[in-house]
């Protein structure tokens, strides 16, 4: 499927994401860079010392919110998601990322 194509047909967007819950140990940040990968989005994931994670998206907006959503309700199979922040969301005009990466 010919991605950038289709991202070229609606603006990419920028937002900030922080999960709360049960999220780490459970393989979130594996998890959340696979369904990233798979939606063709960009960015970044990483563990807090506050006991959450948090990260970048950058993409599609159309598939930024399917990930938003993912954030939201789904999350990796162990996971207990209570809340996810969004902040930060902007209109870019390039990815400022090459992939997803997990952050150490």
């Amino acid at each position: 499927a010919g991605g950038a194509a289709m991202a070229e047909g609606e603006g990419l967007v920028s937002v900030d994401y922080e999960v709360s819950g049960k999220v780490q140990g459970v393989f979130f940040r594996k998890y959340t860079q696979g369904e990233a990968k798979r939606l063709g989005l960009v960015g970044w994931v990483q563990n807090t010392s506050r006991g959450t994670v948090q990260g970048q998206i950058q993409g599609p907006a159309a598939r930024v919110r399917e990930l938003q959503e993912w954030l939201r309700k789904i999350g990796s199979p162990q996971s207990r998601i209570s809340r996810a922040e969004f902040s930060n969301e902007k209109k870019i005009t390039a990815l400022e990322h090459k992939d997803f990466q997990i952050l150490k």
